[in-house]
């Protein structure tokens, strides 16, 4: 393959990446929580930009809450454990909660809704339903994680005296337990925004540490949406 070639490969998987409304929002989040350490909640251009962006994501996940709402009634996959199920469910029916709350808190902040006490006390609403979200996603990774390590030491016990990074089950094992550690990570960090945006606790959870933990979570997100090896090869 030429030089030539290999760069209209990039910017093919880039396009299909950028394509995706999920990503842009994202690389927006990135913009809005990086503005949001630079500013470490003092008035500027930071500040400027950390509000302006947080607006124009809103409009991004309009009607969102759909998604959400579809995996609360869709069905769990067989064998879950009970306990899981429920705290999935529940993480789906809080995020849906939020992401239709903030709705609202876009057309108060817009200035279509003119009620700005009751805007304001949606917006804390739906944060609060954000952060049990963010709780319930912990737990749930927690859960898997502990699934995944069980079975992978069952499999380790079958193959013995054997290489087991030559087995593909074990390899896909390993790899979705890589996925999910990293979902863990960036679950339990949006706790400490979510506290951070709801000023929990304002002395140590500070507009500047609220900045750093989001945009490292929304750097996640982004690679979370990177299309996989296999996509890019037929893309």
């Amino acid at each position: 393959m030429s030089t030539l070639d290999a760069t209209r490969a990039e910017l093919a998987l880039l396009v299909l990446y950028l394509n995706k409304a999920e990503a842009r929002d994202k690389i927006c989040r990135a913009i809005q929580y990086g503005s949001k350490f630079l500013s470490d909640g003092q008035p500027g251009t930071a500040q400027n930009v950390d509000k302006s962006t947080s607006l124009a994501r809103k409009v991004f996940r309009l009607f969102k809450f759909v998604n959400d709402l579809h995996g609360l009634i869709s069905p769990t996959p067989l064998g879950t454990p009970l306990p899981l199920t429920l705290l999935g469910k529940s993480k789906n029916a809080l995020l849906s909660t939020f992401l239709f709350l903030d709705q609202f808190v876009w057309l108060g902040r817009s200035g279509i809704y003119q009620n700005k006490e009751r805007t304001e006390l949606i917006g804390r609403i739906s944060l609060f339903c954000w952060m049990g979200s963010s709780v319930c996603s912990t737990l749930v990774e927690l859960g898997e994680l502990g699934r995944l390590s069980a079975s992978m030491k069952k499999i380790e016990k079958e193959l013995k005296n054997s290489n087991k990074y030559d087995n593909e089950q074990y390899r896909a094992k390993l790899k979705a337990s890589n996925e999910r550690t990293l979902a863990l990570i960036k679950a339990a960090m949006d706790i400490v925004v979510a506290a951070g945006l709801l000023q929990l606790a304002p002395q140590k959870v500070t507009p500047r540490v609220t900045g750093a933990f989001g945009f490292v979570t929304s750097l996640i997100s982004c690679y979370q949406l990177l299309p996989s090896p296999a996509k890019s090869k037929t893309s």
